[in-house]
Order: structure tokens, then sequence, then C-alpha cells
């Protein structure tokens, strides 16, 4: 039985093999997810901390992007999902943050932030990573550092030195 030839694009075009970078699909995957909360490519989102800065971003996210006219993408209202301790700080921040937006995206699309308080959930502490005990000079360092007249810095190149043969040993 003859088969019968691919009618479609999507049938002709044939699985790419090997890796590709996540970024490549990943647009593709979340847009439908995105675009239901009116982030057309879900660029705000996803670059949030690099548009707002680190500790604006731990304080607030954005909810949902609305505009009058859904055909212009211009003007739009953003929902803000803020932490309730720090509403009115965001609010006095609402120009920059529009701006550092707008800047962002190259036109004004959002002319007005509405802000909704959430739950406080304070971030838990963690503790500073333990240094590890630095290993013992060997006595082929200390030959090589008893020239060095200044002790500071013959205590600096010593830790320098340690650090380096804990790298050789451990690859």
């Amino acid at each position: 039985m003859p088969t019968k030839p691919p009618t479609r694009k999507s049938e002709t075009t044939t699985r790419r093999a090997g890796l590709r970078a996540l970024a490549v699909s990943l647009p593709r995957v979340t847009q439908r997810a995105f675009g239901k909360r009116g982030f057309a490519e879900g660029g705000l989102a996803a670059d949030w901390t690099g548009i707002v800065g680190a500790e604006l971003a731990t304080r607030c996210r954005p909810g949902k992007l609305a505009f009058a006219r859904a055909a212009e993408r211009r003007d739009g209202t953003l929902t803000l999902r803020v932490e309730a301790p720090f509403a009115v700080e965001v609010q006095h921040l609402a120009p920059q943050i529009m701006e550092r937006i707008n800047g962002y995206f190259g036109y004004r699309m959002v002319a007005r932030l509405l802000l909704k308080q959430v739950a406080y959930r304070p971030q838990p502490a963690t503790p500073p990573a333990k240094p590890e005990p630095a290993p013992e000079i060997t006595p082929e360092l200390a030959a090589r550092l008893e020239s060095v007249e200044d002790p500071e810095l013959r205590a600096a190149l010593g830790r320098l030195g340690q650090a380096l043969g804990r790298r050789v040993l451990s690859s």
C-alpha cells in the first residue's frame, strides 16, 4: 500500500537531533500560560529580577498585565503582588518601577500599577557556610616564604599557596 505524501508543512519538518538550549523552546512552552495573565511573551515575569533589581523582586512579583485595548498593548495596568509590610514602600517606588519596565521594553507598556497585598512570608536565614580548615603549610612552601620580609605579605602568600595546594589535591 503506497503512502500518501505529506500535505502540511508540520508533517514535512523533521525533528532536530541533539541538545537544544532551554531558552530556545521555553517561550513556546510558556506562551499559553503567560498569555492568560497578560504577559505576551513572558519577558516581564521571566526577567522581573533583572528589571526591578534583586531587593525589590523579593518583595513584589507581577500578577497580571491588562490593556484597555488588547490589540495595542500600550498603557497597560500591571497588578503587582506585594508583601503586606512593603506595600507603602512599593507605592512610593511606583514611578521608578514603571520607568524601569517601560525602559526594558522600549515603549510605554505600563501606565499604571495596581498593588495587591499578599501575606508576608519571612525568608529563612541561611547560616553562613563554614570555611574549610586550612591545611598546614608544607615545608616546601614555608621554605619559599622565608625570604619574604613583610609578615602580612608572607601570611597572604601562605594562604594563597594553601588554597592552590587544595585545588591541586582535589583535582
